[in-house]
Formats: structure tokens, C-alpha cells, sequence
């Protein structure tokens, strides 16, 4: 994109990086783990592969061994979709929660199976070059010899420690010395170096079928939790048709239900049918508008969206051009609205981005959910375990009701575009639970159709729709913008991202037409892009 914007910015001391690879993660460790599988003669899905196992020691505040795991991979010619996000345990059903009014958040009852090993595993079986045992040192030498704790790692690690510490396993993996490592201190795992080894070396077998499979099954026994052996065994990842949405120009992909990525679509075609791009980016109409079109996306989101296999119709029907115009015909441009959800059928971590030289991209995330996750953490083997449980519903009528060997609604999702001839664009996400689909929007919006540069798109000052009229911006947007959009009736608030966290990390990598690439990384978070 010879066209994009250099000269605006935001409040940030970084630039965008220009190469003909490139890595881009929310740790500067793990991105220098993916860029060294490239300059060894690996390719993006090594590179890829190599951070995502990097994170899992690097920054265990947001993900794990245990986690769950989704990817974009675009091969040259095709892109492809992995969704390695696990399944409730057979033994569960609403009867198993009778008594509660949501799913736990923490402990045993909110751990489904585990999958972002498989994801590994599968796109290196699928299109790396290197053997998985190279693509995981970089990770057994972080966990074996330890690192560093960076300020914001461990500031989210002391209040990872204060909510989980009595959670099975956990303060003994993650406060060895009686509490959470400090800011500048070396920690160590080495049972998370050992254990990485075994997956490596088994291509996963030992994690699903094996001696790991097998503590993870002890420990669930040992506190009366479902998981099990079959569980495990059964576990198997899906490789999906991506759904695409037209706009600017171009088109943007995402992962199909159980996925919020249809969010990002949602929201993004009924833009569309604004002609979003006559707006002044940042201005009052532009905020509004965008707000409006997200509240109306994330509606349809809490009402319809569960596991692919248990929707009430095609998640198709949810863009077609039909229902994106009756849905965007709601709006208000003057006033805030507050909305239901629609009738389509009347006719939520770390993210990562790679690219090589001869055109592969990947588009990566996995997470714990939570920050830690559920807390538990399965003792001699540093397996922090995720809390995907928690996403299900306990209403009986509703799509996402919790059952057993089903997915959970996720939030965590991958998300790539194309340009106008159907070729890569870019590469891209955004960490945070529910502001992840919202991310997405804002990253398209200032790429594709205002044509500000990534690191620009990254810094700019954000907003996250909480609820009914409800939204959260970060503080730097105009204060006489916020004074109009109050006038509009949103109830506005203001939050230092740097206090609150509560806005996500992003990275994001954009293809040139002459072949190089571009890639910027968070300069609210650790995060760093590498490139050569």
C-alpha cells in the first residue's frame, strides 16, 4: 500500500517497520524467536509457530501450554482457516451448573479441553519447513534458563497472583519464592522447558494421548473435575472457510462461529452502507456511526453466535446485504440508539503476525481467556489451564448453552484483509476479551479506508462499546468531540490506557505491492516488530 499515510500519528515514540520479513508479537523475546526461525530458512508459519510457543513462557498472563487457539494462514494463493479451540468435557451439561446463574470464571469447572498444542502441531504438519523440536527451542530456553519480567508483565502478574493464588497448582508454578516475580527479576519453569520438549518431540501425542494427558487427567480426578482421558483423545482441530466481508475497496476476513469475528463483519458492512469513508476519521459523525454500527454487531453476537455446529441458521445470513441494510438503517445519525438483535432469516489473549518473502502470512492468536485463565495449573508440568468453560450460557433456550463436546462462544480471533484484486493486504488483531472484535473494526476502518499507516491505526486513541449506550474511550480523543457525542446521548467515559489494560494489544502487518512489508506492534504494551 504505496499510499498509506506517513505523515499522521499519535502519541507514540515508535515508527512502522519496513522489510521483506517480518514478525510482530506482544513480546519482544518471542518476536525475536519467530524472526530467528526466518533468517535459519524457516518460513511465516515456522516463525509463527516459534513465537506462539515462545509466549506461552514469555508472557503466561495471557496464555499457556493450556490455552485455546485460532489462525488465519494465507499460503500464497489461498487463505486458510484453523480453529484449534477446544470442547467441554463429555460429562458436562446445564444440570452439572444447576444452581448458578453464569458459568465459573475460575477453577476446574471453567476448563474445557485445551487446544492451542494441536494448532502448533497442525500447522506444522500442514506448511512448516523446520522440525517442531527447532521451532520450540527458543521457548524451552526461555522456560529452562529464565528471562526477565518486564514492568507491565508483571504488574498484570501480581494481579493474576492476588485473584488465582489458591487455585490448585498455581502459586506453586507462578510464585515459586512465595509471590509473583517483581519487575527486572529472572524467573524460571523449568518443568513448562520439559514439558514443551515432550510436545515437541511427540508432535503432540504426549500432550492428548500420552504421560501428559495422563497428569492432566490425575489432577481433574484428584478435584472432581470431568476432563478425561477420551477428552483428550477426542480433541481435533477444524480447518475452516474463513468468512469475508466487502469493504473499502477491499475485503476483510475472519473465522466463522464459535468465533466473535462475524462482529467485525457485522459492523463493518453496515458501514458500508454509510459510506463511512466521507466522514473525517476521529470526528464526531465518524465516532458515532462507528459506535452505533458496533452496538447493533455485538447484539447480534450475544444472541446468535455459539459452536458452528448448533447455530439456529447459516452464519451467512448474518451478512447478507439484505439484513446489513435493514440493520443499518437503525441508526440514528444525531442520536444514540439502544438496540435488539435482528431477524436475519425473515426472507473474546496474545495475538501475533508473520509474513515471509515469498508471500506466506499468518495471523495468529491463543489465550488463557482471563489473564492466567482458570488458575489452575497442573503441578510438574508448568500447564496453566485456560477458562474457555465460562463463555458458555446456562440458558437453556440459547444456542450457547453449555453441553458436553461442544465449543464455547470465543473471543479470541484472527483477522486478515484483501485488497481489491483479491490479494493480500494485511495481516492483523487485537487482544482483550469483547474489545477484540471492536479492534478489528477500528484497525480496518484506519488501514483500509482512511489509509493511515499501522503503527498510526495501532496508536490511535480507542473506544470499546461496554453495554446499551455505555462506551469507554481512551483519553487523547478531542475533548470537544466527546462533549458532541454526550450531546448525541452516549454515555461516555474516560480511561488511561495505561491504567486500565482494558483496551488490547495490537499488531499488525501490511503487504506492499512491491512485496515488503510493513509492521507495527503496541506501543501501549511490550509488544515489538521485527523485520529484515
Amino acid at each position: 500500500m504505496s499510499e498509506l499515510d506517513y505523515h499522521v500519528s499519535y502519541a507514540s515514540h515508535r515508527v512502522p517497520m519496513m522489510g521483506r520479513n517480518a514478525v510482530a508479537t506482544s513480546q519482544p523475546l518471542a518476536a525475536q524467536a519467530g524472526m530467528r526461525m526466518l533468517q535459519q530458512g524457516g518460513n511465516a508459519v515456522d516463525a509463527a509457530i516459534a513465537s506462539a510457543m515462545a509466549l506461552t513462557v514469555l508472557e503466561p498472563t495471557g496464555n499457556g501450554i493450556g490455552s485455546d487457539a485460532f489462525a488465519l494462514v494465507w499460503d500464497g494463493q489461498k487463505l486458510h482457516g484453523l480453529n484449534a479451540s477446544g470442547r467441554a468435557p463429555a460429562a458436562w451439561s446445564p444440570q452439572r451448573f444447576a444452581g448458578l446463574s453464569a458459568m465459573p470464571e475460575i477453577g476446574w469447572e471453567a476448563v474445557t479441553v485445551p487446544g492451542a498444542v494441536s494448532a502448533w502441531v497442525a500447522l506444522a504438519e500442514r506448511f512448516a519447513t523446520l522440525p517442531l523440536t527447532t521451532l520450540a527451542q527458543p521457548a524451552i530456553d526461555y522456560a529452562r534458563d529464565g528471562f526477565p519480567v518486564s514492568p507491565l508483565i508483571a504488574t498484570l502478574w501480581q494481579r493474576g497472583y492476588n485473584k488465582l493464588h489458591q487455585q490448585p497448582g498455581f502459586a506453586d508454578c507462578f510464585a515459586p519464592a512465595g509471590r509473583p516475580p517483581r519487575a527486572g527479576e529472572i524467573y524460571r519453569n523449568p518443568a513448562q522447558a520439559a514439558t514443551l520438549q515432550k510436545i515437541a518431540d511427540t508432535r503432540g501425542e504426549a500432550f492428548y494421548r500420552g504421560e501428559l494427558a495422563q497428569q492432566m487427567v490425575a489432577f481433574a480426578e484428584q478435584h472432581g473435575a470431568a476432563l478425561s482421558l477420551a477428552d483428550l483423545h477426542n480433541h481435533r482441530v477444524d480447518w475452516v472457510e474463513p468468512l469475508s466481508c466487502p469493504f473499502a475497496g477491499g475485503s476483510v476476513q475472519e473465522l466463522p462461529p464459535n468465533g466473535q469475528g462475524i462482529a467485525t463483519l457485522i459492523a463493518l458492512g453496515i458501514l458500508e452502507q454509510w459510506d463511512i469513508g466521507r466522514y473525517q476519521p476521529d470526528s464526531a459523525p465518524w465516532l458515532h456511526l462507528c459506535i452505533e454500527a458496533m452496538k447493533l454487531a455485538l447484539v447480534d453476537l450475544d444472541r446468535y453466535v455459539s459452536d458452528y455446529d448448533h447455530l439456529e441458521f447459516p452464519a451467512e445470513l448474518l451478512l447478507s446485504e439484505r439484513y446489513l441494510q435493514q440493520r443499518a438503517q437503525l441508526i440514528d445519525p444525531d442520536k444514540a440508539g439502544d438496540f435488539t438483535f435482528g431477524s436475519p432469516q425473515q426472507s473474546g489473549t496474545v495475538y501475533l503476525s508473520t509474513g515471509d518473502a515469498n508471500g506466506m502470512m499468518v495471523s495468529f492468536i491463543q489465550s488463557n481467556y482471563m489473564g492466567f485463565g482458570s488458575g489452575i495449573v497442573v503441578p510438574d508440568t508448568g500447564i496453566s489451564l485456560q477458562n474457555r468453560g465460562c463463555g458458555f450460557s446456562l440458558d437453556p433456550q440459547h444456542p450457547n448453552v453449555v453441553a458436553g463436546g461442544k465449543r464455547p462462544l470465543h473471543t479470541i480471533i484472527p483477522a486478515f484483509a484483501r485488497d481489491a484484486r483479491g490479494q493480500p493486504l494485511m495481516s492483523f488483531g487485537v487482544m482483550g476479551g469483547p474489545m477484540q472484535a471492536q479492534g478489528h473494526v477500528q484497525m480496518a476502518l484506519r488501514i483500509m479506508q482512511h489509509k493511515q499507516n499501522p503503527q498510526a491505526a495501532i496508536d490511535a486513541p480507542r473506544w470499546r462499546v461496554v453495554q446499551g449506550r455505555e462506551v469507554v474511550v481512551e483519553t487523547g480523543i478531542d475533548r470537544n468531540v466527546l462533549a458532541k457525542l454526550r450531546e448525541m446521548g452516549h454515555a461516555i467515559t474516560l480511561e488511561d490506557p495505561l491504567l486500565g489494560y482494558n483496551f488490547g494489544g495490537a499488531q499488525a502487518i501490511v503487504r506492499d505491492e512491491q512485496g515488503f512489508y510493513i509492521a507495527a506492534t503496541e506501543s501501549r504494551k511490550d509488544g515489538q516488530a521485527l523485520v529484515f
